[in-house]
């Protein structure tokens, strides 16, 4: 079976102040002294206030999920040691009202010196979802037949409606943070690996990215391992949100991968209207229309049903069509992360929004 992996960023908040809390070092230290944490399963990223946890390998939902669960309490609990809690949010909600410290590697100070800005902005928390694939030119297979599904799969990922104590309007904030960078975005139709790995190298040779991991496409090839990395949702605030889009994105790379093998061509949308696209769920989540991969506005809840009647042979074959079926449902009846986070803050304002993602952190 194709095999699966996750990747999750979180904040570190002050269980006393909700402010952002920069001992993201101290806790990936005191998570990885847990027996039961092997050595990189959780990492630091761009900002001090932030903590990273990668799955291993899994070859089914029921794996990735149990690893999720795993390293979010494994986060959770260190935090707890130094009086911070864990938000699965994909925007920081509170107010921003002083600089979060950069980590100190040299990437990520090379990234401050060049764009300051972005950096002291980008309080972003993505899932990252790693398919296996056989070559890497399968690999840009699957990259072009998935290019259309990206924003449907990021308004069902939605969880970053609030910004600096305040409503965005926006659903998932986050998309439009992360497409400032200059490698950004929906990636293009590639020709074949070698076409990749040419625009790959052009980018690199203007000096304007420093290496292939400033590709900050929603789709891209990874360099370290043998998968596709899709990185267009927001991080969720439950695993089992999390594992529906596990789920999804291995059905939609299997179902690449067999139409690939069938020699049938790839879709190739106009860049506009992906982008369109894009913006419109990033917009408004599930709460309003989307674009669908033909690129006409249809219901939200039509265009879900769409992807999941597109995947579900794929899922059958994995055995995932039962799971991931009941978690489709169940997200068009409670609604996303971002409507979930609405719906604390009419009821409580931020401190009700914080204590709903604290607690959501750690449910199966």
């Amino acid at each position: 079976m194709t095999t699966v992996g996750v990747e999750e960023e979180y904040f570190l908040v002050d269980a006393a102040t909700g402010r952002l809390s920069a001992y993201g070092e101290k806790v990936r230290a005191a998570a990885g002294l847990e027996q039961f944490v092997a050595a990189g399963e959780i990492q630091l990223e761009l900002l001090q206030a932030q903590v990273e946890i990668a799955t291993p390998v899994c070859h089914s939902l029921e794996e990735a999920g149990g690893h999720l669960l795993r390293l979010r309490h494994a986060v959770v609990e260190a935090a707890e040691r130094f009086g911070c809690r864990i938000l699965a949010s994909g925007t920081s909600p509170m107010v921003h009202d002083a600089p979060v410290q950069v980590t100190d590697k040299a990437r990520y100070k090379a990234m401050l010196r060049q764009a300051p800005q972005l950096v002291a902005e980008q309080m972003v928390n993505g899932m990252h979802v790693h398919v296996a694939v056989p070559s890497r030119q399968m690999g840009v297979e699957v990259l072009n037949r998935i290019r259309p599904w990206l924003p449907t799969l990021t308004a069902m990922g939605a969880n970053s409606p609030l910004w600096d104590g305040d409503d965005t309007g926006f659903a998932s904030w986050r998309t439009l943070v992360f497409d400032r960078w200059p490698v950004s975005g929906i990636p293009p139709y590639f020709a074949d690996d070698a076409d990749y790995d040419l625009r790959a190298q052009r980018l690199l040779a203007t000096g304007v990215i420093a290496d292939r991991g400033q590709l900050y496409w929603q789709g891209r090839l990874c360099e370290r391992y043998p998968t596709v990395e899709i990185r267009c949702v927001d991080v969720q605030p439950r695993t089992d949100d999390a594992v529906l889009f596990a789920g999804l994105v291995r059905g939609l790379a299997l179902t690449a991968m067999r139409e690939a093998s069938e020699g049938r061509t790839a879709p190739t949308p106009p860049a506009e209207l992906l982008k369109a696209a894009m913006w419109q769920a990033a917009r408004h989540g599930l709460s309003q229309e989307l674009i669908d991969p033909e690129g006409r506005r249809c219901r939200a809840g039509d265009v879900v049903y769409q992807l999941l009647e597109h995947v579900e042979p794929a899922l059958a074959e994995a055995g995932d069509a039962r799971q991931v079926t009941a978690l489709v449902h169940r997200l068009l009846q409670q609604g996303t992360g971002a409507d979930r986070q609405r719906m604390a803050w009419a009821r409580g304002g931020l401190p009700a929004v914080m204590d709903m993602l604290a607690e959501a952190t750690v449910l199966p």
